[in-house]
């Protein structure tokens, strides 16, 4: 896809390559949280999660999987963050996964938004219902 920019640095535009491999290409987010912020896109055009062909999740994930051990070893990071947005605050419409190091101290925060209660264990029981019957 021309337009992404993502594809683009699959087909060899210039960026700061991690890792490549037939499953994924990593490369360091140019806008990181922390330094050391790697993306990881699948090298085929796929918007979301739900997109990318189930033959290809457990490959794509092993390299996401060895990012996080990679990053956290290279940069000597007590751990990381790893984290995935479908559609909404999804910046580049090409599914990518953040593996952000982390470091005891780091001012980063829970989540990156609020947090709400359900009002009642009967309502949360029905958001569960949902999402199982959705499975």
């Amino acid at each position: 896809m021309a337009e992404c920019a993502f594809c683009g640095i699959v087909d060899g535009a210039p960026a700061f390559r991690v890792f490549s491999s037939p499953a994924a290409v990593a490369f360091l987010d140019i806008r990181p949280v922390f330094k050391g912020h790697v993306l990881i896109v699948p090298p085929t055009h796929v918007e979301t999660l739900s997109a990318l062909p189930v033959l290809s999740l457990a490959p794509f994930f092993e390299v996401v999987q060895r990012l996080a051990i990679a990053v956290e070893s290279a940069l000597g990071a007590g751990g990381t963050f790893v984290a995935m947005n479908n559609r909404v605050s999804q910046s580049v419409p090409h599914l990518h996964v953040h593996v952000v190091p982390r470091t005891k101290g780091d001012g980063l925060r829970g989540f990156f938004w609020p947090r709400t209660k359900y009002a009642s264990d009967d309502e949360t029981a029905e958001y569960a219902a949902k999402i199982a019957a959705a499975v």
